[in-house]
């Protein structure tokens, strides 16, 4: 099980090639306070002075260290491993016992720790600046050496309260989040380090852990300054956790000192005056505290934590890789057939578009209604209620009916209802259904126009890399609607044109109405017959009737189309009723002026006879039946006319329009250049599958060696 930490340390090299951190691995996150000891602890597991020292913050990027227990027998493969390449000759790795390499310096390796500290300060300052100001984005480190346990340890700034500075004013905030990012990987394990001569219960340390880590699993508390408190006091029950206790424990250690430091004095010999000193003032907790015991510990948690999260990395892993090499295959491979790739291009579009109208399509929409789908839709809900809505008798009123009868007779009274009135009404009535056809066939072809854009973003993602070959088909296929729309126009125009053309009379459906008419009528006769007084012969009845609807229609025509009739009854009324004021007429006869037809008053409304009911109603009904046999004609072949003029004609033409207008050999390379970042996307998509598959064959590796 030992080997379990090379294994993610294998992992992190993977995906620090692709500098990406979406796998969390396994690692131990240092937190502290500034002036804690966060920096002498890493140099005491490090074996070296390898960390920048100074007052205030030092540490201002993370610092991700990977180290690497190499045995002496081992170091000739090492060396063999990081053979590099320069100006074509091939270079053998450092010979020393220790050494370390940065992941920003490439192959570069420093066996002078001095360098490395160097290096780290420069690094620093690249990206955070001068002025104390901190960043996330980390500095990896890998070390290498025999005096070291197999770890991953991650360095951040120090909790700090107050800005120095130049430093930002939220500096405590930034300092925060950043640890919280790093702490809050469920894989780390939390280290925290607090100063045995502070107050434990105040530790901002274990006060962060607790926020991300409440059940204590994943923190390990590391007490430090043991050798600096107070006289006559110690950290027996800090260590023992009588104070705060801590789930994965409790070691203190004994730092060297600034002074030590100054001294040159050597990890090494700091380590064995913390063994001295331990066993001097803490002889029954000696073998439990103290660098080492910590560099243990720490190396057997990280082994148990990473065997228990390799089953969870590995399902990770494995579907970041399918997304991956589904977002590699959506980028589709570098061109190399330029005309091949062009036609088949051109070719999956247009069967991507006639199977949306049809309903075989690939990607089915879910939020709404798409395609074919919405076409059916247009037609049989959309237009079909439209059409449903449209009052026979909408916009005519029984005085215009009137009106319509009257200007069929002519100069002379009718016995009977004139056809040409009947004829006049109906096409008037007919005509309302052109609207909202022209407006079906609108939006047939704005749906058209929404499947361009619908095979664009879910059937045809390679036409994605090439923007201009998008541009070009979307031009192409909106011409050709375009041209269509004039054409369908026509036809539903012209259907609407032959009905008004012809008014067949004759029509079965029509005759029927009639007769069915015809008979209410007559029944209705029948029944008026049959309410009158018994004393009253049918046959004086029927012709009083006849005489006094002859009468009434004399009447009438006198009342309100004789001008005769009107100022006869205009001249009784006034001879009747004397009380009434007159008022002059200018234009009287008595006067000896001569009367203006035109300014006789027409009355606006009146109680119309019985006969003029009677040809109304028969009138209306007429019109009425001989419009729903005109209305469910259009109902049916509006919908037909446009499928053929307009959809079918798309989906037959499209295929031969793209061609003809764009595979042409001086338009290839125009029409085929990629976006500008699709390349790039393209190369990191790549080097991101790669790099799962080599870490899926590393996890896999370790099922086949038992360690897992």
């Amino acid at each position: 099980m030992e080997a379990l930490i090379p294994v993610i340390n294998k992992l992190q090299d993977v995906f620090n090639t692709v500098g990406a951190d979406i796998i969390q691995l396994p690692q131990i996150v240092v937190v502290g306070t500034q002036s804690s000891g966060k920096s002498s602890v890493l140099e005491s597991l490090v074996g070296r002075d390898v960390l920048p020292r100074g007052t205030g913050i030092v540490t201002r990027r993370p610092l991700i260290f990977q180290l690497v227990h190499v045995d002496p027998e081992d170091r000739r493969k090492t060396n063999e491993e990081n053979e590099f390449k320069k100006n074509g000759r091939f270079y053998r790795g450092i010979d020393g016992e220790e050494w370390g390499k940065f992941l920003h310096t490439k192959n570069k390796i420093y066996t002078n720790f001095e360098e490395i500290r160097q290096e780290i300060e420069a690094e620093t300052e690249r990206i955070s600046g001068m002025n104390k100001g901190i960043s996330d984005e980390p500095i990896h480190l890998k070390v290498f050496s025999p005096n070291v346990v197999n770890l991953t340890l991650v360095d951040l700034p120090g909790i700090t309260k107050v800005p120095v500075g130049d430093q930002p004013k939220d500096i405590e905030i930034q300092i925060r989040e950043l640890i919280v990012k790093y702490i809050s990987n469920p894989n780390s394990i939390i280290l925290a380090v607090t100063a045995a001569n502070t107050d434990m219960a105040t530790s901002e340390a274990l006060k962060v852990a607790r926020e991300v880590d409440p059940d204590g699993r994943r923190t390990l508390a590391v007490v430090t300054k043991l050798d600096l408190m107070d006289a006559g006091t110690d950290a027996m029950d800090i260590l023992m956790g009588r104070v705060i206790p801590v789930k994965l424990g409790i070691i203190g250690v004994v730092n060297r000192s600034q002074l030590d430091i100054n001294q040159k004095k050597s990890v090494a010999d700091a380590i064995r005056d913390e063994y001295a000193f331990l066993q001097k003032k803490y002889p029954s907790l000696a073998n439990r505290s103290g660098t080492k015991y910590l560099a243990r510990t720490l190396n057997r948690l990280l082994m148990h934590h990473i065997r228990d999260c390799l089953p969870e990395l590995k399902t990770r892993i494995n579907v970041l890789a399918a997304q991956y090499q589904s977002l590699l295959n959506s980028y589709g491979e570098p061109v190399e057939n330029q005309s091949a790739t062009l036609l088949q291009l051109i070719t999956k579009f247009a069967a991507e578009y006639c199977h949306t109208i049809e309903g075989t399509a690939k990607y089915i929409e879910t939020a709404e209604l798409c395609g074919g789908a919405r076409i059916c839709y247009i037609f049989h809900e959309t237009f079909g209620r439209t059409l449903e809505s449209v009052d026979p008798l909408g916009g005519l009123t029984t005085i215009d009916v009137l009106t319509a009868i009257r200007n069929a007779t002519g100069p002379r009274p009718a016995l009977f209802v004139p056809e040409v009135s009947f004829e006049l009404l109906v096409k008037r009535q007919v005509k309302r259904l052109e609207e909202p056809s022209l407006r079906c066939v609108e939006l047939v072809h704005e749906e058209m126009q929404r499947i361009i854009q619908h095979c664009s973003n879910y059937s045809t993602q390679e036409l994605l890399r090439f923007p201009k070959l998008h541009d070009a088909i979307v031009e192409v296929v909106t011409s050709l609607l375009r041209k269509r729309l004039p054409v369908t126009n026509d036809m539903v125009h012209n259907l609407v044109a032959i009905e008004l053309a012809y008014i067949n009379t004759k029509h079965p459906d029509f005759a029927d109405a009639c007769g069915l008419m015809n008979h209410n009528i007559e029944e209705q006769r029948r029944n008026r017959m049959r309410d009158l007084p018994s004393a009253v012969p049918r046959d004086k009845a029927a012709a009083a009737g006849a005489q006094s609807a002859s009468s009434s229609d004399q009447t009438d025509s006198s009342g309100t189309g004789n001008w005769r009739g009107m100022l006869k009854r205009g001249e009784d009324g006034m001879a009747g009723d004397r009380t009434v004021p007159q008022t002059p007429l200018l234009n009287s006869p008595q006067k000896g002026h001569a009367v203006n037809l035109l300014d006789v008053p027409v009355p606006v409304s009146r109680k119309l006879s019985a006969r003029e009911q009677r040809d109304c109603e028969v009138i209306e009904r007429l019109i009425k039946s001989y419009f729903l046999i005109v209305r469910k004609n259009i109902q049916d072949s509006v919908p037909k006319a446009v499928m053929h003029f307009l959809v079918n004609h798309v989906k037959d033409c499209l295929q031969s329009e793209l061609v003809g207008q764009l595979y042409k050999s001086v338009l290839l390379d125009d029409l085929l250049t990629e976006s500008e970042d699709m390349a790039q996307r393209r190369n990191e998509a790549a080097d991101m599958l790669k790099a799962l598959q080599k870490a899926s064959q590393v996890i896999a590796e370790i099922r086949e060696t038992h360690l897992w």
